[in-house]
């Protein structure tokens, strides 16, 4: 799912050729995005537009040869005049007088030639990883080298017309594996292949051979002396397309403002997003007088009193929140008068608003991760994995708007409940974190699903590397890094070849709380006082069926209420009451006569004490609070879902409670059977500590 949508898309047609370009956002000030090379196309800003466009009007286009724009078959068509042609008329058909242009690569060259010779269209410009036409460039990337005749192709001599014709797939994928030459970029590059695969060699071919012909413009140096504007130049230092001495060159002759982005590669603005978005709106600020929300360093000034902190707990899922409000409880025991603002989505936030919690209003533009993970999810089956990778724009934007909260703010300190883009994005860039940072979280490592093969294995590895290598070279980042749970809850397996067991690992980067129930069964009272308080009669027999908080589970309701009749012809008197969730529309359901459905249920943990039999979904809160009630209950684990088929699955056997089911296998009469005999069957659950909330608090309050 995409972090946002364009308000406005449509064509523009230059002799025949149509341009598609898109408009988002409604700020006064414009930002043009130009595409590099038809390689790729305007998707290579991903990461930008989403929270750019809360506060500019964000104009991108597909260039000529890819995207949505046409690929026509002439040289001619490819040349550079017309590529600056597009950008202008873009321009025109947005009713855009003028605006600041963000040019990647190629399109970091058309930039500065658009600010030379129409600086009345250019407020200023950003040049990330730029083309240049003056300053040495990589020998492997002239037209000569191109034009070789070759009878093999290996390395650089791939940069070659005939291989592209004959095989381009080969080409891309070294190409781009160049243009991302940093460690751990295997999502960018990914999303690159994917982009060049919309396509072709001739394409290309045709874009590189129509570069041998000049412009009808100067594009000497005296043309780069010639701009006025406010420039800006962001360049990797390992930069293998375009030479980082060339990019020092070109902001010497130009006299542009220079960032160097140490160990770098080609594309910045993918691989490392959130200092980039930082640096472009604090050129702006210093240079059109346009207030920067985020700026790119500088922590704030630590405060003096102890009483204000800012609560980020996840949306997937609202065991989260649960838990999170009996944390803030607890600090607000340890320092009376603590103001907690909290940053957090639907349906978290209708959680927090039933407790009589602040939210704070930057909430509302957060990009909506449990849309995400439920566009993701098919028939009671969430590549959990893949679908975190694919949320990448949405993590980057919503990272944005965090850093806006916490640099508005003077917070004494940010609790971060598996606010994974927090986590990711201060370690990746220390300068951007403001105030102490308490992390925690449940699970610690990716695990590849066995039919995934070795390449989901690879990545996952990888991604567990990043973490690790973040963790090892910056420890003091995270000021309290908290496992909910115990030693014995980490599953015993490794990160990946030539990586640590998790077991040894995690110890040693995290202190243990004691899993922490949002309020222990042990506070309800009596069980038949608290069946008579919720409705419940004392002889009657209660099932309740809930799948958390999205809406990932509505195929195992339906499945569960087919098994229910059969249920019935043995237990007639069995009273069923389905939680739906807040995001799952009751009337979708195809319900038995005498089967409750309700929707949002606040205290939910009291009917699941309450109850004989709960039928759920795998998600670790809730079974642990049934675990901890010592009500029977069975549980079906997402398909492909690597934290509850591994991480959650272990505590569960650790604690002896429940009974796991496989979607795939469990018809509605299996489904019944089990039910069947659970309810008869008695529990030997270990008992869960109910104190994992005030050791939580005791833990993070000193950093206060």
């Amino acid at each position: 799912m995409r972090a946002k949508l364009p308000h406005t898309e449509g064509y523009v047609d230059r002799d025949g050729v149509r341009i598609h370009y898109e408009v988002y956002g409604e700020g006064p000030d414009a930002l043009l995005f130009i595409p590099p090379w038809s390689i790729v196309h305007s998707r290579v800003y991903k990461a930008q537009i989403p929270w750019l466009s809360d506060y500019f009007r964000c104009i991108t286009y597909d260039p000529r040869g890819n995207g949505k724009s046409d690929r026509p078959s002439r040289v001619d068509a490819y040349s550079v005049d017309h590529y600056v042609e597009d950008a202008l008329a873009v321009l025109q058909a947005t009713a855009t007088d003028s605006a600041t242009l963000v040019g990647m690569s190629s399109g970091g060259g058309l930039a500065a030639m658009i600010a030379a010779h129409h600086p009345e269209r250019t407020r200023a410009a950003v040049l990330i990883g730029t083309t240049a036409t003056i300053g040495q460039g990589y020998p492997y990337m002239t037209p000569a080298h191109f034009q070789e005749k070759r009878d093999a192709f290996e390395g650089w001599d791939k940069y070659n017309h005939e291989y592209w014709l004959r095989d381009y797939a080969s080409f891309a994928e070294f190409f781009l594996g160049n243009v991302f030459s940093e460690r751990h970029s295997t999502k960018q590059l990914e999303d690159a292949l994917e982009w060049a695969a919309e396509t072709t060699g001739e394409t290309l071919v045709h874009t590189v051979t129509a570069r041998t012909t000049p412009p009808s413009f100067d594009v000497s140096e005296q043309m780069y002396r010639s701009i006025r504007c406010p420039l800006l130049m962001i360049h990797g230092t390992d930069d293998r397309i375009q030479p980082f001495a060339r990019a020092r060159y070109v902001a010497e002759v130009t006299g542009a403002e220079f960032v160097a982005i140490d160990g770098g590669g080609h594309s910045p603005q993918a691989r490392y997003p959130a200092r980039v978005n930082a640096l472009i709106v604090d050129f702006l600020e210093r240079h059109l007088g346009i207030a920067a929300p985020v700026r790119p360093s500088g922590r704030s000034k630590p405060s003096r009193r102890a009483g204000k902190l800012l609560y980020l707990s996840s949306p997937i899922g609202l065991g989260h929140g649960r838990r999170d409000i009996a944390i803030a409880r607890e600090l607000r025991t340890l320092r009376p008068g603590l103001q907690i603002d909290w940053l957090a989505q639907d349906p978290v936030t209708r959680l927090l608003a039933a407790h009589g919690e602040r939210i704070h209003p930057i909430s509302a533009r957060l990009a909506n991760e449990s849309g995400h993970i439920e566009a993701e999810s098919g028939e009671h089956d969430l590549h959990a994995f893949q679908a975190i990778r694919r949320m990448d724009e949405i993590l980057v934007a919503n990272f944005m708007r965090f850093q806006e909260a916490v640099q508005q703010d003077d917070y004494d300190l940010v609790i971060a409940d598996e606010s994974w883009d927090v986590d990711h994005f201060w370690h990746e860039h220390p300068e951007l974190k403001r105030t102490a940072l308490a992390w925690f979280t449940d699970f610690v490592g990716f695990v590849p699903m066995p039919d995934g093969g070795r390449h989901e294995a690879f990545l996952a590895a990888d991604y567990n590397a990043e973490m690790i290598g973040h963790v090892e070279r910056h420890p003091q980042l995270r000021d309290r890094a908290i496992f909910v749970g115990n030693p014995g809850d980490i599953v015993d397996l490794s990160f990946g070849d030539d990586l640590p067991r998790m077991r040894e690992w995690i110890p040693k980067h995290y202190q243990f709380s004691g899993y922490i129930l949002g309020e222990h069964p042990a506070s309800f009272g009596p069980r038949d006082a608290l069946r008579s308080q919720l409705g419940y009669q004392s002889d009657e027999r209660v099932c309740i069926v809930t799948v958390g908080g999205s809406g990932v589970g509505a195929p195992l309701i339906r499945r569960i209420l087919q098994a229910v009749p059969l249920v019935r012809e043995k237990l007639p008197a069995l009273r069923v009451v389905v939680v739906a969730g807040p995001r799952i529309d009751p009337a979708s359901l195809k319900v038995p006569q005498g089967v409750e459905v309700r929707a949002f249920v606040p205290d939910l943990d009291r009917h699941l004490a309450a109850c004989d039999l709960a039928v759920v979904q795998g998600g670790l809160t809730t079974c642990m609070e049934l675990a901890a009630a010592g009500t029977p209950f069975l549980y079906f684990p997402l398909q492909h879902h690597f934290e509850q088929n591994f991480h959650v699955a272990h505590r569960l056997e650790q604690y002896r409670a429940g009974r796991r089911m496989d979607y795939a296998t469990a018809t509605a009469e299996v489904i019944a059977r089990t039910m069947l005999e659970t309810l008869r069957s008695p529990t030997g659950f270990l008992p869960v500590e109910a104190d994992g909330a005030a050791r939580a608090a005791r833990m993070i309050a000193d950093l206060l």
